[in-house]
Protein backbone atom coordinates (compact mmCIF):
# COMPACT_ATOMS: atom_id res chain seq x y z
CA UNK A 1 0.00 0.00 0.00
CA UNK A 2 1.13 3.40 -1.10
CA UNK A 3 0.55 7.09 -1.67
CA UNK A 4 1.52 9.16 -4.47
CA UNK A 5 2.34 12.28 -3.09
CA UNK A 6 1.74 15.10 -5.63
CA UNK A 7 2.22 18.34 -3.67
CA UNK A 8 1.89 21.49 -5.73
CA UNK A 9 2.11 23.49 -2.67
CA UNK A 10 5.20 24.23 0.29
CA UNK A 11 2.76 22.69 2.79
CA UNK A 12 4.79 20.09 4.70
CA UNK A 13 3.02 16.59 4.66
CA UNK A 14 3.89 13.78 7.05
CA UNK A 15 2.97 10.75 4.08
CA UNK A 16 4.03 8.05 6.79
CA UNK A 17 1.39 9.18 8.88
CA UNK A 18 -1.23 9.30 6.01
CA UNK A 19 -0.15 5.95 4.59
CA UNK A 20 -0.57 4.12 8.65
CA UNK A 21 -4.08 5.41 8.30
CA UNK A 22 -4.68 4.12 4.83
CA UNK A 23 -2.72 0.80 5.99
CA UNK A 24 -5.73 0.55 8.30
CA UNK A 25 -8.59 0.78 5.64
CA UNK A 26 -6.79 -0.69 2.14
CA UNK A 27 -4.09 -1.93 0.68
CA UNK A 28 -4.71 -0.39 -2.62
CA UNK A 29 -2.66 2.34 -3.73
CA UNK A 30 -3.83 6.07 -3.40
CA UNK A 31 -2.99 9.24 -5.19
CA UNK A 32 -2.72 12.14 -3.29
CA UNK A 33 -2.80 15.82 -4.80
CA UNK A 34 -2.33 18.95 -2.50
CA UNK A 35 -2.83 21.90 -4.85
CA UNK A 36 -4.41 25.34 -4.15
CA UNK A 37 -8.20 26.87 -4.14
CA UNK A 38 -7.50 27.77 -7.59
CA UNK A 39 -6.24 24.36 -8.23
CA UNK A 40 -9.51 22.66 -6.39
CA UNK A 41 -12.04 24.97 -7.31
CA UNK A 42 -10.92 24.14 -11.18
CA UNK A 43 -11.85 20.77 -10.83
CA UNK A 44 -14.56 21.27 -8.51
CA UNK A 45 -16.13 22.73 -11.25
CA UNK A 46 -15.10 20.27 -13.91
CA UNK A 47 -16.43 17.49 -12.05
CA UNK A 48 -18.88 18.17 -9.90
CA UNK A 49 -20.51 21.41 -11.86
CA UNK A 50 -19.61 23.81 -8.46
CA UNK A 51 -17.50 27.00 -9.45
CA UNK A 52 -16.10 26.85 -6.00
CA UNK A 53 -13.16 26.30 -4.19
CA UNK A 54 -13.98 22.91 -1.47
CA UNK A 55 -11.73 21.46 1.49
CA UNK A 56 -11.46 18.14 -0.48
CA UNK A 57 -12.56 15.92 -3.43
CA UNK A 58 -12.05 12.12 -4.06
CA UNK A 59 -12.30 10.55 -6.99
CA UNK A 60 -12.84 6.88 -7.26
CA UNK A 61 -11.32 4.54 -9.60
CA UNK A 62 -14.24 2.45 -9.47
CA UNK A 63 -12.07 -1.38 -10.08
CA UNK A 64 -12.34 -3.31 -6.95
CA UNK A 65 -9.18 -5.48 -8.02
CA UNK A 66 -5.81 -5.79 -5.69
CA UNK A 67 -3.47 -4.10 -7.79
CA UNK A 68 -5.85 -1.28 -9.19
CA UNK A 69 -5.32 2.12 -7.47
CA UNK A 70 -8.49 2.92 -5.30
CA UNK A 71 -8.21 6.50 -6.68
CA UNK A 72 -7.31 10.13 -5.98
CA UNK A 73 -8.15 12.80 -3.23
CA UNK A 74 -7.25 16.35 -3.70
CA UNK A 75 -6.60 18.68 -1.19
CA UNK A 76 -6.80 22.69 -1.05
CA UNK A 77 -3.54 23.97 1.23
CA UNK A 78 -5.32 26.76 1.17
CA UNK A 79 -8.40 25.22 3.58
CA UNK A 80 -5.57 23.25 5.57
CA UNK A 81 -4.32 26.55 6.50
CA UNK A 82 -7.63 28.35 7.31
CA UNK A 83 -9.23 25.98 9.03
CA UNK A 84 -6.22 24.80 11.17
CA UNK A 85 -6.28 28.85 12.06
CA UNK A 86 -9.75 29.26 12.68
CA UNK A 87 -9.93 25.66 14.79
CA UNK A 88 -6.56 26.17 16.50
CA UNK A 89 -5.24 22.84 15.67
CA UNK A 90 -2.44 21.71 13.60
CA UNK A 91 -2.01 21.86 9.46
CA UNK A 92 -0.54 18.57 9.46
CA UNK A 93 -3.87 17.29 11.79
CA UNK A 94 -6.15 19.00 9.59
CA UNK A 95 -4.64 17.69 6.80
CA UNK A 96 -5.17 14.32 8.05
CA UNK A 97 -8.64 14.73 8.88
CA UNK A 98 -9.54 15.70 5.38
CA UNK A 99 -7.26 13.01 3.90
CA UNK A 100 -9.72 10.47 6.50
CA UNK A 101 -13.08 12.29 4.93
CA UNK A 102 -11.52 12.16 1.20
CA UNK A 103 -10.23 8.00 1.70
CA UNK A 104 -13.88 7.27 3.05
CA UNK A 105 -15.84 8.71 0.14
CA UNK A 106 -13.18 6.27 -1.85
CA UNK A 107 -13.87 3.54 -0.08
CA UNK A 108 -17.78 4.56 -0.99
CA UNK A 109 -18.59 6.29 2.31
CA UNK A 110 -21.07 8.77 1.82
CA UNK A 111 -22.73 10.51 4.54
CA UNK A 112 -24.77 12.77 2.06
CA UNK A 113 -26.64 9.65 1.82
CA UNK A 114 -26.19 7.35 4.20
CA UNK A 115 -27.61 6.97 7.73
CA UNK A 116 -24.58 8.22 9.94
CA UNK A 117 -21.82 5.15 8.83
CA UNK A 118 -19.75 7.85 7.57
CA UNK A 119 -19.50 9.63 10.78
CA UNK A 120 -18.93 6.71 12.73
CA UNK A 121 -15.93 5.52 10.85
CA UNK A 122 -14.45 8.91 11.11
CA UNK A 123 -15.02 9.40 14.88
CA UNK A 124 -13.67 5.76 15.69
CA UNK A 125 -10.37 6.68 13.06
CA UNK A 126 -9.91 10.75 13.99
CA UNK A 127 -9.77 8.92 17.95
CA UNK A 128 -8.21 5.41 17.10
CA UNK A 129 -5.34 8.75 15.80
CA UNK A 130 -5.97 11.24 18.39
CA UNK A 131 -6.61 13.89 16.00
CA UNK A 132 -9.07 16.98 16.93
CA UNK A 133 -12.77 16.00 16.81
CA UNK A 134 -13.66 19.36 14.90
CA UNK A 135 -14.05 17.35 11.39
CA UNK A 136 -16.98 15.41 13.01
CA UNK A 137 -18.64 18.43 14.82
CA UNK A 138 -18.37 21.38 11.65
CA UNK A 139 -19.75 18.36 9.79
CA UNK A 140 -22.86 17.86 12.26
CA UNK A 141 -22.90 21.75 12.39
CA UNK A 142 -23.49 22.16 8.78
CA UNK A 143 -25.96 19.03 8.43
CA UNK A 144 -28.06 20.77 11.44
CA UNK A 145 -27.68 23.48 8.75
CA UNK A 146 -29.31 22.22 6.12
Amino acid sequence: MTIDLINETDLPVDSDLLTNIAKDLTQRQIELIITDNEGIKALNAQHRGKDSATDVLSFPLGEEMTHTPLGAIVISKDFVEQKSKELGHTKQEELTLLFIHGLLHLLGFDHETDEGQMRAKEKVLIEAWKLPDSLIVRNDDMEEQA
